[in-house]
């Protein structure tokens, strides 16, 4: 059978358990998003039951499926990290042995020197900090002043928070380009970040206007190859940001998870021949870095009800693809990504059902799956499991 589309859907955050290397991410032998979200009375996921995700190695929650419907395995990270840009590279071909910069005290005096100029702006905060504690703490101030509100996480990010009353929205993307010029060599960090807010204190909001600049990958993804060879990419929610345009042939943004699925199922109708890439970031960004354990749950439940559509409406000759990009246990110490295997469903007319593919070593064993079914050679460390799932 000869396979035409094929839809990858990276559920953002929902790791399946600790890797063996956590401990030198500074994450606990226990970190299991998974399981903490299964634990809540607010977690139903039945499509997701019925595709084999209780039955993959070293998931010891939920109840395993007698005869799956999908082929299953669990993914290690190869690359050095456990952020969404080093994460979504992997799955797309390319394994990062070098981390991303990161700053837990905040930028080098230097680099904020730059920035100022380039703005014409003051910078304030100047550290790790929650995104919606940091317009708590820093929004009255940057109202008073107009000076711009500079912070990072643990991950290898650089943020700009900006009141839309001071700064309107074109011009924050604008700063975010100009530090996105700056933020290069050493300080290459994986993603700047355009944060606006709206309100009046203490009721600031973050609004859905967010927008990523991320740095290129370094090298040639799969979404590359396939793009030159002619075919279809799709992007949708922030793929298009984290790959900065590069493979991207047509991009949706998405205003949450239930709008990504929703434009998902509307390409399912649409006749293409590629690939279509989906992030819905918000278990991640809503739920996991905020430790909500009954919102994150929620979601999932959320996802999986629309699962069930996207299951019936999938075509003869398309293949499913579920994944993750790293964990965020919204049980784990802190606000971090937690560095956990990832689980991979793999499900179609054209794939044997039930196959377990046991633990394996790299994310980029996605890519290669991919290569393999579309048919066109691609150089990666990953190695392709097409063999061993397809149908005839």
């Amino acid at each position: 059978m000869i396979i035409k589309r094929i839809f990858l859907i990276v559920l953002d955050s929902f790791g399946i358990g600790a890797e063996p290397d956590a401990g030198e991410f500074g994450d606990a032998a226990t970190v299991n998003t998974l399981a903490s979200v299964a634990a809540s009375d607010k977690f139903n996921m039945p499509n997701m039951k019925k595709m084999g995700l209780f039955n993959i190695d070293g998931v010891t929650v939920g109840e395993k499926e007698k005869e799956p419907i999908a082929s299953f395995a669990r993914l290690q990270e190869m690359s050095k990290g456990k952020d969404t840009t080093i994460g979504h590279w992997e799955i797309a071909g390319v394994v990062s042995d070098t981390p991303l910069p990161t700053y837990p005290n905040g930028f080098p005096e230097d680099v904020i020197k730059q920035l100022e100029s380039a703005f014409g702006r003051k910078v304030i905060c100047n550290k790790p900090y929650s995104g919606t504690q940091v317009i708590q703490d820093y929004g009255r101030e940057h109202m008073d002043t107009g000076a711009l509100i500079v912070y990072t996480s643990a991950d290898s990010v650089l943020q700009i928070a900006a009141h839309e009353d001071i700064v309107p929205v074109e011009q924050l993307y604008e700063y975010c380009r100009q530090a996105r010029r700056i933020m290069t060599g050493e300080h290459s960090v994986g993603r700047i970040i355009a944060r606006p807010f709206v309100g009046e204190y203490p009721n600031f909001e973050r609004t859905p206007r967010r927008h990523d600049y991320s740095m290129e990958p370094p090298g040639d993804t799969i979404l590359d190859l396939l793009k030159v060879a002619g075919n279809s990419v799709v992007s949708i929610g922030k793929i298009n940001d984290i790959f900065a345009g590069k493979g991207i042939s047509r991009h949706m943004s998405i205003e949450d998870n239930i709008d990504g699925m929703n434009k998902a199922l509307a390409e399912l109708e649409r006749d293409f021949y590629g690939l279509c890439f989906v992030n819905l970031v918000d278990f991640d960004m809503k739920y996991g870095h905020r430790r909500d354990v009954d919102g994150y749950a929620a979601a999932l439940s959320a996802f999986d009800q629309q699962l069930g559509e996207f299951l019936k409406n999938i075509k003869r000759n398309d293949v499913l693809i579920i994944t993750a990009d790293h964990g965020c246990d919204p049980r784990g110490a802190g606000t971090d990504h937690t560095r956990e295997y990832v689980p991979m469903l793999i499900y179609g007319e054209g794939v044997r059902p039930g196959v377990n593919l046991g633990t394996r070593e790299s994310f980029a064993d996605i890519a290669a799956t991919i290569s393999k079914i579309i048919r066109i050679p691609y150089k990666t460390r990953g190695k392709s499991f097409w063999d061993e799932v397809k149908n005839g």
